[in-house]
């Protein structure tokens, strides 16, 4: 039988790994090091690094690339981009590497891979759209520094 301290303890532990995790999913689509991600973790690289593991079953690195791969197939299911504006949109740097990563993680090519999910599908969200509306509105962001009418 396990204590409420042991219990405790392991929260305490994985509190800094789980905020890392989130500042993953946040930005993902930034270029990211071990070494940032053991900052926002509080801990060395290395420690981080072991941590990580060991709690999720796969290092950071594959971690992120899981999760940049899985923000691709939502872009290329649902919007008109190219493959290699959902490459360079989910974090990518490489053509290459996102379509041998993505080819190793899902079974198929990024092209594919669209063609299947679009196969008798409704029509896919224009890209413009989608930078519109991933694109904070000033009325939305910070109302409070919005100038204010005068009052009669």
């Amino acid at each position: 039988m396990r204590s409420a301290g042991t219990r405790n303890d392991r929260a305490v532990v994985l509190a800094p790994l789980r905020r890392a995790k989130d500042w993953m999913d946040a930005h993902y689509a930034e270029p990211l090091d071990v070494d940032r991600l053991a900052a926002v973790a509080c801990c060395s690289r290395s420690h981080f690094t072991r941590s990580f593991a060991a709690a999720y079953g796969e290092s950071p690195k594959a971690y992120l690339t899981r999760r940049r791969i899985e923000r691709a197939q939502d872009l290329l299911r649902s919007v008109n981009l190219t493959v290699t504006e959902v490459c360079l949109a989910v974090g990518f740097a490489s053509l290459g590497t996102f379509s041998r990563r993505f080819a190793e993680i899902t079974g198929e090519s990024p092209s594919r891979y669209r063609a299947r999910m679009r196969a008798g599908g409704p029509p896919p969200v224009p890209g413009c759209f989608l930078m519109m509306w991933t694109r904070p509105a000033p009325e939305t962001a910070h109302p409070e520094k919005l100038p204010q009418a005068p009052d009669p």
